[in-house]
């Protein structure tokens, strides 16, 4: 069984435990970085264990400890297979194949080096969260039809340099104005500039992955260690909608493989954006899934749909959501069984 809702976070947040990423930068780890892709992550098989150990040790006395930063060490070498990830781009489950670090786009259109839109303390997140240092990447592996972000996602290329250096001294700054947190925004197709900004990071501060959760395997496998809350779009019930509207396959059994990796390791918030037509085939399975299979969850059903972006296009979602819709939905949740429901 989970412990209660958020528990770790708020200690890490008040200094009261170490945030995973500190952990995982204390473990050393001797590595080759010329070796092959392959041999680094049997490495990575066998020291993870290590940091799963020291993990329950820490956590089972309870108070944060002085954790000397190894070099090289896990997060490390966690940004090192990230890097060769990148050669032959599979960060996310679309697997384009192309290598970033030599010019080639794949379905994201982003290269190597990250750019994000903003960064600023967010007072808009649930209210565990608030104010949360947020920084919002551009691109997506995405394509939805209704996004509201679209100025952000559809502009790969525009925003700032997201230099790990430079993040790291703003970071800082944000924990000394009150951040709780650190809110990555969208970071999927970002995820080795991700390990990169939380490796330079000095100050003890819990990392939010703030996702529609379709990267990869592998990627899931590199994320253990240093999120402490995952912040998830759990947006559909099915593959057609998501096919659809989003321009992305096999989306359920990937999602619901991130999010049971996600739960074995970190804290879940799940947010659920309750879409007009929808509740039947997106709504209903998605609350029962998540009462079944990972139940000590925050779960927030989302009611601000808008017809956004080119959601004109398609009429069965051009418009809001009713009140009956609404009242509909909290019944499929409620009937589901599932306890920690923001509404």
């Amino acid at each position: 069984m989970k412990p209660k809702f958020l528990n770790r976070y708020f200690r890490v947040e008040k200094n009261e435990l170490p945030a995973r990423f500190r952990i995982t930068k204390s473990i050393p780890v001797d590595f080759d970085p010329s070796a092959s892709v392959e041999d680094l992550w049997e490495i990575h098989g066998r020291e993870i264990w290590k940091y799963r150990e020291l993990l329950e040790s820490i956590d089972s006395k309870g108070k944060n400890i002085e954790l000397p930063e190894a070099t090289p060490s896990l997060l490390d070498l966690k940004i090192e297979i990230a890097e060769r990830i990148l050669e032959n781009c599979h960060i996310c489950e679309r697997r384009c194949g192309v290598n970033r670090r030599e010019g080639e786009k794949g379905f994201c259109r982003l290269l190597e080096t990250s750019r994000y839109a903003s960064e600023f303390l967010h007072m808009g997140e649930e209210p565990e969260l608030v104010p949360s240092h947020t920084i919002f990447f551009t691109g997506c592996v995405f394509a939805c039809v209704f996004c509201q972000n679209w100025d952000i996602s559809t502009r790969p290329d525009s925003g700032f340099v997201a230099d790990p250096k430079n993040l790291a001294g703003i970071i800082e700054m944000r924990r000394l104005e009150g951040s709780r947190n650190l809110n990555f925004v969208t970071p999927t197709p970002h995820a080795h500039s991700v390990l990169k900004i939380i490796n330079r990071t000095t100050v003890n501060v819990p990392m939010v992955w703030n996702s529609n959760m379709y990267h990869s395997a592998e990627v899931a496998k590199l994320l253990e260690g240093v999120i402490d809350v995952y912040l998830t779009d759990f947006k559909y019930g099915n593959d057609e909608c998501a096919r659809k509207y989003s321009k992305v396959k096999d989306y359920l059994s990937v999602v619901k493989r991130n999010h049971e990796l996600a739960y074995q390791d970190s804290e879940v918030i799940i947010r659920h954006l309750v879409m007009p037509g929808h509740l039947e085939c997106c709504t209903r399975p998605i609350a029962e899934w998540v009462a079944n299979y990972i139940p000590e969850v925050r779960f927030n059903l989302m009611f601000q749909y808008s017809p956004y972006f080119r959601a004109s296009e398609y009429p069965e979602i051009d418009r809001r959501l009713t009140s009956s819709e609404k009242r509909r939905a909290i019944e499929i949740v409620e009937k589901a069984g599932l306890e920690d429901v923001l509404i």
